[in-house]
Formats: C-alpha cells, structure tokens, sequence
C-alpha cells in the first residue's frame, strides 16, 4: 500500500463514527422531535378544550345570572300583580286608594317607594311615605308604558326625578269606576347589580346589563359607566364590539379584543346580559398545563434516551467486535477469530466474515507459493540470460576476427589477381619479344618465386578461413542451442504470468465479494495483474527475438556452409596453383638454356596465366561476398548481444516483479 492510500486510510479511520452513535443520532432528533410535537398538540388541543370550557361557563354563569335576574323579576311582579288583583277585587273609592298604597308601602325592599296610581285626568297618587314627585303624569314613561297593558310588566328603564335609574311595572287598573288609571311600582336596580356583579361563577369573570331599546347600561362594575350608551365607536374596544354585536343581534359567544364574551337575553325583558373574561385569565391554567406537559416531555426525552442508549449499545455491541476484527484484516491481519455464536443477522454477518478469513488465509497462502515458485524461476531465467549475454559477446568477438580474416583474404586474393594479370602480360610480352627471352627468363624466375609464395601465403589463410568458418559454424550451432533453451524458458515464464494472472483475478472476484474490507487487497490484486500482464509481454517479446535469431542463425549457417564450401573449392584452387607455380619454377630451372621449348610452352603458361587471372577475379568476387556475409554475421552477433541484455532486462524485471509480490503477500498474516 503506498504512503497516499495509507494516509488515505488513517484518515477514514480518524473520521470514523460508532454505529450507536449514528443510531443516536437519527433517533433522538425524532424522540424529541415527537415528543415536543405530541406536548404541543396537547398544549394545543388544552387550550382549545379549556377555551371551549371557558365558553361553556361562561355560558352557563351568565344563564344562571339571566335566569336570576328573571327569577327576580319575576318574584317581584308577582308580587306587584297580586296587589293589583287585590286593589281590583276590593275596588276602593278613589278617596281610599291612599290609605290603600300607604298600607302596602314597605313591605318590597326592591320597590322602596311602594305603589303608585295615575289616572288618565293627570291625578297621581302614591303612599304617604313615598318619595316620588310626577308634574305630568300622562306625559311620564311609565304611564306610557303602562295605558298599553292590562297586567303589570316591566318597562324600559328610565332615570326619575331622583336622578336613579329605575324600571317600572306599570299596567291599567281595572278598579270598576270611570276613568282609566295605571298603577305602577318603580324597582331599583340596585339588586340587578348586585346579581350582576356577583353572580358570576367564573374567577375574574364580570357582566354588565344593556337595554336593547336605548343600548343604555343598566348595570356594570364600574358605577361610572352605569346609564351610558354602547355605541361602536366607543373608546374600549370591548364595549365597542358588545354594542357591534348587540346591535347586529348577533348573541353568539366570541372573542372580543383581549377577552372572551357571552351574550343572554333576559327572558320578559328587552335586556340583554353580557359577561366577560380576560384570555389570559382562561390560559392560564392552560399554560401551567403546558409548562408540566413540557417538564414532563423533557423527563420523557431523558428516560427515553437512556432506554434507547442501553438497548442500541446492548444490540451494536457485537458490531463492534465486528468492525475491530474488520479492521484487523484491512491492516492485514488474518489471524483473527470472528465470534458468530449470535442467531440474527449480526451472527451471519460474523459467519460470512469467518469464511471471508478462512477464504484469504488459503488464497494467500498459494499466492505466497507461487511467488516462491515465480522468484525462483525468474533467478533461472536471470542466470541463463547472462550466460547467453556471455556467449553472445564471444560470438560478437569471433565474428570480428572472422570479418579481419576475411579482409585480410580478399587483400591477398586482390593481390593474386594483379599478380595473374601481371604473368598474362609477362606471357604475351614473352611472346611477341622472344628475343629477349633470357632476360625475361630470368624476371618470370623472379616473378614465379614471387608468387610460389604468395600461393603459400594464400594457401595458408585459406586454410586459416576454413579453421575460422568451422569454428564460426560451431558458435552459431551453441547460439541455437542457447536460443531454444531461452525459448523453453520464456514459455515456463509465459504459464507463470498466466497463472499469476489467474490468481490476481480470483483475489480481485474475492476482494469484490469483501465490498469495502476487501477495496486494500482489491488494490494488491490489480497491480499483481499489470505484473503478470508485464512479465507475459515481455515473455512474448523474448519467444519473437528468440525466433528471429533462430531464423538469422539458420541463415548464417546456410551462408557459413556456402563459405566452407568455396574455401575448399579455392583451396583445391590454389593447391592446384601451387603446385603448377612449382612446375613452372622447375620448368624454368630446367629451360634456362632451352629458350625454344620455352616458347613453345609460352602458350600453355599463357593459357594457365589467363584461367589463373580467372580463378583469381572470381576469388576475389567470392572473397567479396565472404566479407559482406562475415559483416552481416557481425551485426546479427550485435543484435543477439541486444537481444540478450534484453533478456537479461527482462529477467530482471521478472525477478523485481516476484519480489514485489512477495512483499505485498508477507504484508499479511495468515
């Protein structure tokens, strides 16, 4: 693994995190997310209930307030209607309907002025007692009211002479006599107030009382507000939206401002009663409700998390064992143990996981053969390149030698053909000089010494050629033999690398298999490949210069073969010439004083000097084609050389390859 993936891996590790954690993490956001959500909706639908219950009371105290205030009303006009039955069964004389209103003057608390009687001739009578004063009593409310009725019922309220606001229960006294005559009883409202005010069930409750005819208030806490008018545009918005409201006759209970409102009619009356509550006063149980539903939300959250912690840790725990046996094995480590007693899916993830361990010591353990196996074949191949390198610098030293040798014969060859030409013309020069044959004589003595022993010098590099070529034809011989060793080698390499290749895919299927735990051998796998795949290119390679050179060799012993064979020819040749320049020397000895059959022989000696000077020209041709055949041996030498330090790079290579492996698979324990 190199320093960027280790780091790389140290930093995964760094950053982390326990499962546990991360199940917190998910998990308690939604608990208190929940549980904050159900105290809300409580707090809520509490409110809304204790709004709705707030309404319900207020709805039943101010019923109860309208059924007393009728109940009042009611018991009093009873009381009123029996006086006036009793006035009209007695049927007094107009002179005793004094002493009659004087007799039942104080016996009713709520109409302290007792009874009074006004007649439709503007006469008024009330008790003794009383203190009530009417200039116009035809013109005055309650007369009014009154003519319209036959029993006793109650009017609008109006303000009397006093300067107190009253209600009268005016109706016609039918007493028998002309006339037409009201009788009447003036109630304070002075007890309406204090049911008014103190009827109310609820804490911090008030009412009010509003006379729908005029919109006056009849009754109210605040004594200053007592006998105003509600209008719309009145400065307290609470007033201002009862008079909206009753003024509409819309009597539905709402929420008015700051405060929630329920309207009732008293029954019998034109009154409409309206009792109120401040919103804070109905909420505030609710919001001690909603601060204990939030204490108790807050405990809820504690217990829950401590319930949650202990079953994640107690369910994770064998996770954790897991992950530090995984963690193990990335750092190579396959010693391990994995615990999968467990029945759930944690024990057949720890099973998995013990095969997976089990699967790689095997896998590993033939990967670490075969690197033994690769490295020892590789030092082979190291050791047989050198020896062919060697043997290829001889062969490249021989075939210099070979090539000087050559240079050399196809200088004296050279020289053998001036020479034969040089006699040819010595022939014809002999001929057409006959004369000066003696002198002559003596020169072809000279000449044919001459070349008796460059024909022995040529004779013996001819015979140094033939000793070259053999000795060539033996090296080139090794060099094949050589080759087809390297070719049984490079083959050997060839299945090597095919089975490394092999292997390096069975650890890449099993690595994919391991998912994440397996991406550090994934990595070990794929470079085991590139070298496999490395080491079967460069066998391949070596198997086409080694057929190359096999080819050139063949060749090359073809062309030594054909040099062999003309050597002998021009040896044969030149043995031929040898022993043909020692009969012309005898000859000569013999025919120093025989000039006449020396001219007879001149023309076979010119026949012989022209096939000499033949021979000689196609020596020379031959020795040509010798030194081109010698100079292309000298470059196949080099390239054998090449091809050689190629093998021995390759080998290399090769044996650095297996080192390679080896260190990635002494990496792990197994």
């Amino acid at each position: 693994m190199s320093n960027g993936e280790e780091k790389k891996a140290t930093s995964t590790q760094k950053k982390s995190k326990k499962i546990s954690s991360k199940l917190l993490t998910f998990i308690l956001p939604v608990v208190i997310i929940t549980v904050f959500a159900l105290v809300f909706i409580a707090s809520t639908l509490s409110k809304r209930r204790m709004s709705e219950m707030a309404t319900e009371t207020l709805e039943s105290s101010i019923a109860n307030q309208a059924d007393n205030i009728e109940a009042w009303l009611n018991e009093n006009l009873t009381y009123f209607n029996t006086v006036k039955h009793t006035l009209e069964s007695e049927k007094p004389a107009e002179s005793d309907l004094q002493e009659f209103l004087d007799y039942y003057y104080g016996y009713n608390s709520d109409a302290p002025n007792g009874f009074y009687i006004g007649t439709s001739d503007g006469k008024f009578y009330k008790a003794t007692e009383a203190d009530l004063a009417e200039s116009n009593v035809t013109d005055s409310t309650w007369f009014k009211q009154g003519i319209s009725r036959i029993r006793l019922a109650y009017g609008t309220s109006y303000t009397n002479a006093s300067g107190d606001t009253v209600i009268s229960a005016t109706g016609i006294l039918n007493d028998g006599q002309d006339g037409i005559k009201v009788m009447g009883a003036d109630v304070t409202l002075n007890k309406i107030m204090i049911i008014v005010n103190s009827g109310v069930k609820m804490d911090g409750a008030s009412s009010f009382l509003v006379d729908k005819n005029d919109y006056k208030i009849l009754a109210h806490r605040d004594s200053s507000i007592v006998g105003t008018t509600l209008s719309e545009s009145n400065s307290n918005a609470l007033l201002a939206g009862a008079a909206k409201s009753i003024i509409s006759s819309d009597l539905t209970s709402k929420e008015i401002g700051d405060y929630m409102v329920a309207f009732s009619e008293v029954s019998g009356t034109d009154w409409v009663l309206v009792s109120y509550i401040p919103k804070n006063v109905i909420l505030k149980t609710v919001s001690q409700m909603s601060l204990l539903l939030f204490i108790v939300g807050a405990v809820a959250i504690l217990l829950i998390v401590i319930l949650i912690l202990f079953v994640v840790r107690k369910v994770v725990a064998p996770l954790g064992y897991i992950s530090n046996n995984i963690t193990s094995m990335s750092e190579g480590d396959f010693t391990i143990e994995i615990d999968h007693s467990s029945d759930d899916e944690i024990g057949a993830m720890g099973s998995k996981v013990s095969e997976f361990v089990a699967s790689m010591r095997n896998m590993l353990s033939h990967i670490s053969q075969e690197s033994d196996k690769l490295q020892e074949e590789s030092d082979n191949s190291d050791r047989v390149s050198k020896t062919m390198y060697e043997a290829s610098q001889s062969q490249a030293e021989a075939m210099k030698q070979l090539n000087e040798t050559v240079d050399q014969l196809a200088t004296a060859v050279n020289d053998i053909a001036a020479n034969a030409t040089t006699l040819a013309q010595v022939v014809a020069d002999t001929r057409d000089n006959s004369d000066k044959a003696h002198e002559s004589m003596k020169d072809t003595v000279v000449i044919s010494q001459k070349g008796r022993d460059d024909m022995e010098k040529l004779s013996v590099a001819m015979d140094g050629i033939s000793d070259a070529n053999e000795r060539l034809v033996e090296s080139i011989n090794k060099v094949g033999s050589a080759s087809e060793e390297i070719t049984n080698i490079v083959g050997m390499i060839s299945e090597i690398a095919e089975e490394t290749n092999l292997l390096s895919l069975n650890a890449s299927i099993e690595a994919a298999r391991a998912g994440e735990a397996g991406k550090g051998f994934a990595v070990v796998a794929t470079q085991i490949a590139k070298l496999a795949q490395t080491s079967a290119e460069s066998a391949n390679n070596i198997s086409s210069l080694i057929d190359e050179v096999r080819r050139l060799i063949g060749d090359a012993v073809g062309q030594a073969n054909a040099s062999a064979d003309s050597i002998r020819e021009n040896s044969e040749l030149i043995n031929v010439a040898v022993g043909t320049f020692d009969q012309i020397y005898n000859n000569i000895q013999e025919s120093n004083g025989l000039i006449e059959a020396m001219i007879e022989d001149v023309q076979k000696v010119d026949d012989v000097a022209t096939n000499v000077a033949a021979i000689s020209e196609e020596q020379a041709a031959s020795a040509d084609e010798i030194l081109a055949t010698s100079e292309n041996m000298v470059e196949m030498a080099n390239n054998i050389t090449k091809s050689s330090q190629d093998v021995a790079d390759n080998s290399h290579e090769l044996a650095s390859t297996s080192q390679t492996l080896t260190s990635y698979v002494q990496k792990f324990k197994i």
